[in-house]
């Protein structure tokens, strides 16, 4: 069975490697404001994220103000494929059923 890298299968570190898979690079305020979350909450997944050599930091100055942008690492990048990959091993939707309308998926609960 595959295993979930553990790093990544916390919900906002996913976000986080995800965004930036797609950004490329981002300040922290634009993490902030794009994934909804606190300054101390991003910043502590941030911190794991590049204690892991997933992210990495470069600190400039924007006018003055200092500024840290972020960006998947090529570790980082595999390491999100790899996770992508596990899941859809997991999770094998291509195969799986459209649920209907009579799927007890879709059923309202009664009690």
């Amino acid at each position: 069975m595959d295993t979930l890298d553990p790093l990544l299968h916390q919900p906002l570190r996913t976000q986080i490697a995800a965004f930036l898979a797609g950004a490329g690079e981002a300040t922290f305020t634009e993490l902030k404001q794009r994934l909804e979350v606190s300054d101390g909450n991003l910043e502590s997944h941030l911190k794991k994220l590049i204690a892991a050599g997933y992210v990495s930091v470069r600190k400039h100055s924007d006018e003055g103000r200092p500024q840290s942008s972020y960006a998947l690492t090529p570790l980082g990048r595999e390491a999100l494929q790899g996770y992508i990959a596990a899941l859809q091993r997991l999770l094998p939707l291509d195969n799986a059923p459209a649920p209907t309308p009579a799927s007890p998926l879709l059923r309202p609960r009664t009690q």
